[in-house]
């Protein structure tokens, strides 16, 4: 389960701009809609949906705001990097500037879970956050993403 499966190209905003958290997840919505052919409204309205139960503004500028929606039939992501950080009622009070949307199937069972695992392990790894902010393109936040590996149990 590689984030590259799920993660592609066109689906990275390396210089985002928001005043706040709903148009953070409009920027995730509108590049998902472009990139997978869905209605931005849609998505935007899922990924509220999944909002209103908690923030998924997991600490450390992070957000990992994530939907589950009819007519997907696999896990797709996209990564918004915002220029400028948002109140997003994290769950440590800080602002969010890296957004990191998952979309799921419909009937998507613990995939989802997992995919969602895996990318808070990841984000959870200041080095892997800071290289994010550094990035100067959506190719090199595309060749950081893709190429983390999970740690192998010993």
């Amino acid at each position: 389960m590689d984030i590259g499966d799920w993660l592609d190209r066109g689906a990275i905003v390396y210089r985002g701009n928001a005043s706040g958290k709903r148009q953070a997840l409009a920027i995730a919505a509108e590049t998902a809609a472009r990139s997978l052919g869905l209605k931005s409204g849609e998505v935007l309205d899922a990924l509220l949906e999944r909002e209103q139960e908690g923030s998924t503004g997991v600490g450390h500028g992070v957000a990992v705001p994530h939907a589950r929606l009819p007519g997907l039939e696999r896990m797709h992501a996209v990564f918004v990097r915002l220029e400028t950080p948002v109140d997003y009622d994290a769950l440590d009070k800080q602002p969010v500037d890296l957004v990191f949307a998952l979309l799921a199937p419909k009937d998507a069972g613990s995939e989802h879970l997992r995919a969602l695992a895996r990318v808070s392990r990841i984000l959870r790894r200041s080095e892997v956050r800071e290289h994010l902010r550094q990035a100067r393109s959506a190719d090199a936040i595309y060749a950081l993403l893709a190429q983390q590996v999970e740690p192998s149990a010993a």
